[in-house]
């Protein structure tokens, strides 16, 4: 019955566009407190304990040796991007996406630019890293040779660190690699709520994605699942749904990022002589705390450990009170087939931590990989995740989101969302049907976006 009330609602909106209509204007950022970043509401008093300290881990800043004031991890380097999981993850709260200069009301300057010359590094800003804008990671689409690369190219490398003596390691070429179109960028994915989504069984993603599979068919969407190549199980996490669990995620942002090594990835990703200057990994199990037997959990646990937990614990962003522009927006969100890839609703499994079996959540997400065409593809591939292939982003918190698209290139929500039609993209009829939208009910799906 559900199928054929969208199949009605969907063939009866029109699809003449709307003569001479302009559209709205993205009401941008909400203010107000972060409506994410705390502990899920139901855990108890040791599992908020455990989140509480895992939170303190993640916002802790790397040096090469931790011993330098007020960096007291250990391991940056000899490539990375950033020095904590916070300085990427910081918007709204920690544990969200990019922050950026972008308004008065976002004062904050992208730190990536600070890191440039911290502790005496010798790093240029790369063109591309701006005070206002995100935080980005670079990836190279191909090799010298023409061979697919793919690979994050790290912005910055210890050179001259008071803690790298002797490190003489040179930062890519980006502007050469900028003049051949070789360059790609990925900002970072919040991370608020996804304990749910690693509870989510891999039959309910598939059951969700075959739900009105006749309306998809009619709209062109298709979308599939990415999968591990080792187990055949459902990889949820990351632009192009690339990792199977948040440890993994955790462990490879860790090494990728920020140059850890760690017990997921325990090689440096460069031998590159006189850069490396710890036993690896350098993130490891501790079989003791300062010397005793005795402490908490997640004092004995490695850091990647620490992160992942607190990825889980963490609490999915609150929306905001619905208007009635709001509300008309969300039924038009549904009305023009959005709902067919950001679904509305999932159901976790069985969980080990208090309250988090059985919730129904709303991710506005179905955790697919799907076409995006031409405008989008970055030629990169991971997994089963091609060139123009992303996981639907969820749009829970995207109401208080800096910049979307996977590459940070707009802070404007209606540019994300006319950036989905393109040639190949699975999204053109979608958008073929919002753009016949007037003017007003355009701007009401507008402010229900940003009151998710």
């Amino acid at each position: 019955m559900r199928q054929q009330r969208l199949t009605t609602a969907v063939l009866t909106v029109t699809l003449t566009l709307t003569i001479g209509a302009r559209a709205q204007k993205d009401p941008g950022p909400r203010g107000g407190a972060a409506a994410a970043g705390g502990p899920y509401p139901t855990l108890n008093a040791s599992e908020q304990a455990f989140f509480n300290s895992a939170a303190g881990v993640f916002a802790e800043v790397d040096s090469v040796l931790g011993n330098i004031s007020g960096e007291s991890g250990t391991g940056l380097g000899p490539m990375f991007n950033a020095n904590s999981c916070a300085t990427c993850h910081a918007e709204p709260a920690m544990g969200g996406s990019s922050p950026g200069m972008i308004s008065p009301q976002h004062p904050v300057p992208n730190p990536q630019i600070a890191l440039a010359t911290l502790d005496g590094a010798q790093n240029s800003v790369p063109s591309f890293i701006t005070a206002n804008g995100p935080v980005r990671e670079a990836r190279f689409v191909r090799n010298s040779n023409g061979t697919p690369d793919g690979g994050v190219h790290d912005l910055y490398t210890i050179t001259g660190r008071s803690d790298a003596q002797g490190c003489s390691l040179a930062q890519p070429g980006f502007a050469a690699q900028l003049a051949n179109g070789n360059v790609i960028f990925r900002i970072p994915t919040a991370i608020f709520g996804l304990g749910l989504v690693e509870f989510t069984s891999d039959a309910t993603l598939r059951a969700n994605l075959a739900a009105l599979s006749k309306v998809k068919a009619l709209m062109g969407i298709s979308g599939a699942l990415n999968t591990s190549g080792n187990d055949g199980t459902v990889t949820r996490f990351g632009w192009k749904a690339q990792n199977k669990s948040l440890l993994m995620f955790a462990g490879e942002a860790y090494n990728v990022e920020q140059g850890v090594t760690n017990e997921l990835f325990p090689n440096e990703r460069t031998d590159a002589s006189g850069c490396m200057f710890n036993a690896t990994p350098e993130d490891l199990t501790r079989f003791t705390v300062n010397g005793s037997l005795t402490g908490t959990a997640g004092e004995f646990l490695p850091d990647v450990l620490n992160f992942a937990t607190f990825m889980r614990m963490s609490t999915p962003p609150i929306p905001a009170p619905m208007t009635s522009s709001a509300q008309n927006g969300s039924n038009l969100f549904t009305l023009v087939g959005c709902v067919l890839c950001h679904s509305s609703s999932l159901t976790t499994g069985s969980a080990p931590y208090t309250g988090m079996s059985n919730v129904t959540y709303h991710p506005y997400s179905d955790f697919a990989i799907h076409h995006m065409g031409s405008k989008l593809s970055d030629g990169i591939t991971q997994g089963a995740a091609g060139p123009d292939q992303f996981r639907t982003a969820p749009l829970w918190g995207v109401g208080q989101r800096l910049f979307f698209l996977h590459d940070g290139r707009t802070s404007d929500l209606m540019q994300a969302i006319e950036a989905h039609s393109s040639n190949g993209s699975e999204a053109n009829s979608v958008i073929k049907l919002f753009n016949s939208l007037n003017p007003s009910q355009q701007q009401d799906v507008l402010n229900f976006l940003r009151g998710l």
